[in-house]
């Protein structure tokens, strides 16, 4: 409650300088970001799309304005005709950024009681004087088949998003549903062992065995503070990388309160982001308040020239009896120094990161993650436990082989056992049972290979491959992998690698067939294979064949690549 109390207080404090043209941000999975993906990589040296590692976008400073920005440096020449469809899908999607004439261009043939539809992309929605208002319905229903299981699998979403702008200052955005599923049997265990549904909060059995209910509710504003500072206060996720993975902070796990401060200038773009999380509840989730912890953010992006860019990244994760340490609420201090003057030991990361773009056609991106580690011990090669590191490696190819809107994406991580992890159980890198970084937690290695290809304006194939070794932890030992268990707990203080523990190798391939039958709205055939082989005991092997068919209107996919 103090936390909260301290963010209203700084909203107070902020919003008599609030200055104008506040934006939103595009939602979670939002189609624009493959287009904003290709412009950055084919501009190449683009000074408001090369700084796209802090997610969600915004709509107005980055997306329109990176269109704008991409289309007065080279026109519309090296764009495909797929691409062209896919510009003018951003403008129907974003038209509170558009003028009246403008929105004429994108108006729909035959409104419904000329309300409804006004534009193919939204339901409704209103540009007056001082106030922009878009609605629009969620939908998501798919029906699924999991070989050698008898149960029915599906997922049954309804809901509503909104967003809008009053008086061109202050932005609003809503999104709200009511969530009804039952997945695969490795989803189901994952659920049993973490007691949370990936990317969900509190939930509900439902059509047990293996269903769960929940609703998912989420809701941000946001405001300048001068031309150069964006300041967003909600209930949400956030992402910082370029990679499909982050080392940092993904939108895997459950949604946050945060406030988030962005500083965008010169050559500089410097994100705050404070958060109030929920605590490891292992004796299940039920009606009744989960203890709360937090965590501070820095990310700062740094174009060194005007195709590379390099990022440093802090963050800590603390827990109080009843209240907020407000000394990490300093923007600018480094989190490590503050720990020290406080006398405490919260769990502190540091990272550095790099992205490139190089001839137009391919970027490379990498993130290395720090937790705590001793060179010496590095040398020594024994496998000192507290040598706690990740690292991403990652590259994409854009129109690959000549081939129009066929992009390639590979991608490699790397998290050494007892990262994320702290020596309570409050500190760890974790939000409502689950992990805030890449949900495989800690010790593994990870390969990632996808293939996206857009062969027509309606049409996306996406093939995509993972394999991964990981050394999973017993019921009696500790072997890294498990970041919610102290690393006190440990067996032993030498001999941790990656494999460590119970050696489990795991494949997983999918692949997607989808058409947009209109705007926002596909139908989608969806296959997956999962292979699990555990090369110990008491891990079993397994193997899941799943295909699924759905409909999907304004909303991300569900998706379970682990």
């Amino acid at each position: 409650m103090q936390f909260i109390k301290t963010l209203v207080r700084l909203l107070v404090f902020l919003c008599p300088f609030v200055a104008a043209a506040q934006s939103t941000y595009l939602p979670q999975g939002d189609k624009q970001t493959v287009l904003l993906e290709r412009l950055e990589i084919k501009a190449q040296s683009d000074s408001v799309l090369n700084f796209s590692k802090i997610k969600p976008f915004n709509r107005g400073k980055y997306v329109m304005n990176g269109v704008k920005s991409y289309l007065e440096k080279n026109g519309e020449e090296q764009l495909s005709n797929i691409d062209l469809h896919n510009l003018r899908s951003i403008y129907m999607n974003n038209t509170e950024w558009l003028t009246d004439e403008e929105r004429a261009l994108y108006a729909s043939k035959k409104p419904i009681w000329k309300k409804l539809y006004a534009s193919p992309a939204n339901f409704f929605e209103t540009h007056v004087k001082d106030f922009d208002l878009v609605i629009n319905p969620v939908v998501q229903y798919v029906v699924s088949k999991e070989i050698d299981n008898d149960q029915t699998l599906f997922l049954n979403t309804r809901g509503l998003s909104l967003r809008g702008r009053i008086a061109n200052k202050i932005g609003f955005s809503a999104y709200l549903t009511d969530n009804q599923e039952r997945d695969p049997l490795y989803v189901q265990q994952y659920i049993s062992d973490r007691l949370a549904v990936p990317g969900q909060g509190f939930y509900k059995d439902f059509k047990a065995p293996g269903g769960v209910d929940y609703f998912d509710a989420r809701g941000t504003i946001t405001f300048n503070v001068t031309k150069y500072i964006d300041v967003s206060f909600g209930y949400d996720k956030n992402f910082i990388g370029n990679g499909y993975r982050s080392l940092y902070l993904s939108d895997f796990g459950n949604s946050s309160l945060f406030l988030r401060l962005n500083t965008r200038i010169w050559k500089f773009n410097y994100q705050n982001l404070f958060m109030e999380l929920a605590n490891a509840d292992n004796r299940g989730i039920t009606d009744k308040l989960i203890g709360k912890k937090y965590a501070a953010m820095h990310h700062l992006d740094i174009n060194l020239t005007r195709w590379l860019n390099v990022g440093l990244f802090e963050g800590v994760v603390f827990g109080r009896p009843n209240r907020f340490e407000f000394s990490y609420l300093n923007p600018v201090i480094f989190y490590r120094s503050i720990e020290l003057q406080n006398g405490s030991y919260d769990n502190s990361v540091a990272g550095l990161d790099f992205k490139a773009n190089i001839a137009k056609r391919f970027q490379v991106y990498g993130q290395l993650l720090l937790d705590e580690f001793k060179l010496s011990e590095i040398r020594a090669g024994d496998g000192w436990w507290g040598n706690k590191w990740g690292y991403q490696l990652g590259a994409k190819y854009i129109d690959a082989f000549g081939v129009k809107n066929l992009d390639l994406q590979v991608e490699t991580n790397r998290v050494r056992p007892f990262t994320y992890s702290h020596n309570d159980s409050v500190a760890n890198y974790t939000h409502y049972n689950q992990p805030m970084a890449h949900p495989l937690m800690a010790n593994f290695q990870e390969y990632i290979g996808i293939a996206r290809f857009q062969p027509a304006p309606k049409w996306m194939i996406q093939a995509k491959a993972i394999y991964y070794t990981q050394g999973r932890d017993s019921s009696s030992a500790n072997y890294g992998s498990n970041i919610f268990l102290p690393n006190q707990s440990r067996p032993a203080d030498y001999g941790f690698n990656i494999g460590s523990g119970w050696k489990t190798n795991v494949f997983y391939s999918s692949l997607l067939v989808s058409y947009e039958l209109k705007e926002n709205l596909s139908l989608e055939l969806f296959g997956t294979l999962r292979k699990q082989d555990a090369k110990t005991a008491p891990i079993s092997s397994t193997t899941s064949k799943v295909i699924s068919f759905g409909v999907r209107w304004n909303m991300h996919r569900r998706e379970y690549d682990f």
